[in-house]
């Protein structure tokens, strides 16, 4: 039984290691279900928040706009003058969009602009991919509530 004891116990151990290298090797080849893109983070958050019919009152009530940004893109040669409208979940959660708008939502739009080339944010795939982006970004800054939509209103970029 001594001889036979130190055997048993390298078995389980090797059993145990290979059934944990299994696990691991699983999660990593299948992957989670959380997309690495700004476009499939947005669609996840967004299939997470319960959506229903509002009227024009109501999405009025819970849009928050701003007007005019202007930045630099990454090629300093491009300027970037555009509004956003932002659809918020409820009206407290708009309420607290508003206190934050100017001191964190504004720098997060034009660090996110600021990163952009000029050939990325024109088209519709651009715009989409600014929202997106800006989605992502927002939503954790925000203490209560979920920011639902990003729409740009206002686009121009052009060349100084």
């Amino acid at each position: 039984m001594k001889k036979l004891l130190p055997w048993l116990i390298s078995i389980l151990l090797a059993i145990t290691l290979i059934a944990i290298v299994a696990v691991i090797l699983l999660n990593s080849i299948m992957g989670d279900d959380k997309s690495k893109d700004p476009a499939g983070q947005a669609a996840h958050n967004a299939a997470t928040v319960e959506t229903k019919k509002l009227s024009a009152d109501d999405r009025v009530e819970l849009t928050s706009v701003i007007a005019d940004i202007k930045t630099n893109l990454s090629d300093p040669d491009y300027i970037a003058v555009l509004g956003l409208a932002f659809q918020l979940d409820k009206k407290s959660t708009k309420e607290d969009f508003e206190k934050i708008k100017d001191i964190q939502i504004k720098p997060i739009i034009i660090r996110t602009l600021s990163d952009m080339k000029e050939q990325e944010i024109t088209g519709s795939a651009g715009k989409d991919l600014l929202c997106a982006k800006l989605l992502n970004l927002i939503n954790p800054e925000l203490p209560d509530g979920k920011l639902i939509k990003v729409e740009v209103t206002n686009f121009i970029v052009t060349k100084l």
